[in-house]
């Protein structure tokens, strides 16, 4: 690190659970932030600031005048532009040694899955199920830590699934993709502005804690909060030895980390 990032990182480098080593870890990591909307904008925003080398955010939406509620990547000014276009201006503007990557698309099958594995944690800031679940699968394959998040109405949940880890169970292990879930969207439930932002921040928390190896992360654990309440909620979770996506996943990161 030069001078200015000593100076810029300062604060992480006191903490003795990071330290130099820890922030030197964020310079050189990679993160895929999928979605650069109510979860993704708070998370990229912090992953930026506390110093993290590359961003790649994927999102092929364009910004909409409903978004600015919540979407604090994005401003009146970007109405209509795409959303990663204005989330690289605002996290550059953040911090102008961050290497952001924008990707205009929906990632999808072998894209998704190089992606994935060229980063070093994942974070699914998506708002649908057939993109978590696709997500899921990718990090699978590549053994890649995943953060997911989800927020609706005033209801949040938060998870790590480490497929670094045989005992971490996969996203498909929490809801299975052919069970008969309810898909509930922001455009016809409303959603609690704030609450995006403590859920996509509490991802960039356990983000920066898997790169720097630092504290306990949320694998095997779900976290739940009542918005409307400010109660939060911890239920365990078990991997599912007969889980259709993970049961025959390697015991250990097939990238050798």
């Amino acid at each position: 690190m030069n001078d200015d990032q000593l100076l810029r990182y300062s604060r992480h480098i006191l903490l003795d659970e990071i330290g130099i080593e820890g922030q030197e870890a964020f310079l050189r990591a990679r993160v895929l932030v999928v979605g650069a909307g109510g979860l993704g904008s708070p998370a990229a925003m912090y992953l930026a600031a506390a110093g993290v080398g590359s961003l790649v955010l994927c999102d092929g939406d364009t910004v909409d005048l409903t978004n600015l509620q919540r979407q604090i990547l994005h401003d009146a000014a970007s109405v209509g532009d795409p959303k990663v276009a204005s989330g690289r201006r605002t996290l550059l503007r953040l911090n102008p040694e961050a290497k952001v990557v924008a990707l205009a698309t929906r990632l999808e099958g072998q894209a998704l899955i190089e992606q994935v594995q060229l980063a070093d944690v994942v974070l699914d800031c998506s708002d649908n199920f057939a993109t978590r679940h696709a997500i899921n699968r990718a990090c699978v394959v590549t053994g890649t830590p995943l953060v997911s998040g989800a927020a609706i109405r005033f209801d949040g949940q938060i998870s790590v699934f480490d497929l670094r880890k045989p005992e971490s169970p996969c996203y498909h292990c929490l809801f299975p993709e052919d069970a008969d879930s309810e898909e509930l969207r922001c455009a016809v439930m409303g959603v609690f502005a704030p609450l995006t932002g403590i859920i996509g921040t509490t991802q960039a928390a356990e983000a920066l804690k898997l790169l720097a190896g630092c504290g306990t992360t949320l694998v095997g654990r779900l976290l739940l909060l009542d918005g409307l309440n400010m109660e939060w909620r911890s239920i365990r979770l078990e991997r599912d030895p007969a889980c259709a996506v993970c049961k025959s996943r390697p015991a250990r990161d097939p990238r050798g980390d």
